[in-house]
């Protein structure tokens, strides 16, 4: 037997209670086929998530995937166009990313996400804040704010320097390059890049795996763990501030008008 949730059209969590996968959460990003994103509701819904699966007693390990052409682009054209002219908007995106990462850190339920492709904006923060993080080789992973003109913050400075060190993660959030998966989990970005063809049967594996592991002492270690985070906290907190404040500037309207019109931004604060 499977309990879906919904939570929005191209956002949904399947829980197996039976079979090979029982125990395993699936949230799964769609639309299958397309270019999974995030609206307002999917963005809110990634904030609260992660307590009701870690308090639900049917699941014991979570399985982040996506049935698109890449794991997740982020938010939508919308809601960053929200969170240019809305001081409301920007107030409770603030709010939601805080819950997001905050949510991934404190479930004790373990975590694996599978990236199949462009993992963007939240999809990155999901990604990378799972567990064990399984990545195709054809992945691309990106930070793409300073290339839009606000601040990394929504949970790059939480986990990156952690995971690949200082040097590494100030080249890839200062230049927004891409890193595909091969290169991500020779950086330590990522726990293993696979080939594509490989990443739905091996991430599916290791979910398992924790499903049937002992739930109190993985529970107990990521919890331990997750203190290196929660030490980053400070930082997290100081780059979601200027990330939001940067959504109010005219290099956020002129990085979001470079990218509608697929052309290299030319930011106010560079000719001032």
């Amino acid at each position: 037997m499977t309990r879906t949730i919904d939570l929005g059209p191209d956002l949904q969590v399947l829980i197996h209670r039976e079979g090979e996968d029982a125990g395993i959460a699936e949230l799964v990003f769609g639309p299958a086929g397309g270019m999974p994103a995030t609206d307002a509701g999917a963005h809110a819904a990634l904030g609260t998530i992660w307590t009701q699966l870690a308090a639900d007693s049917d699941v014991r390990a979570i399985l982040v995937r996506s049935e698109g052409k890449g794991f997740c682009a982020g938010g939508t054209m919308d809601l960053v166009e929200d969170l240019l002219n809305s001081e409301t908007a920007r107030q409770r995106v603030m709010q939601e990313a805080r819950n997001l990462v905050q949510g991934m850190i404190d479930c004790d339920v373990p975590i694996v996400s599978a990236i199949n492709g462009a993992a963007v904006g939240a999809g990155a923060a999901v990604a990378l804040l799972a567990d064990i993080s399984v990545a195709s080789t054809q992945a691309k992973i990106i930070d793409g704010h300073t290339k839009l003109g606000v601040a990394a913050g929504d949970h790059a400075a939480v986990i990156w320097p952690l995971l690949c060190g200082m040097a590494k993660a100030k080249y890839y959030l200062l230049t927004c390059d891409v890193l595909d998966g091969i290169e991500a989990e020779r950086i330590g970005l990522v726990s293993l890049a696979v080939t594509p063809g490989e990443l739905d049967a091996k991430s599916r594996a290791i979910a398992r795996r924790l499903a049937r592991g002992s739930r109190t002492a993985q529970a107990y270690t990521k919890r331990s763990l997750n203190h290196w985070l929660r030490a980053a906290w400070p930082a997290f907190e100081h780059s979601l501030a200027f990330e939001m404040m940067g959504f109010a500037s005219a290099d956020a309207r002129e990085g979001l008008a470079a990218l509608q019109e697929k052309r290299v931004p030319v930011f106010p604060s560079t000719t001032q």
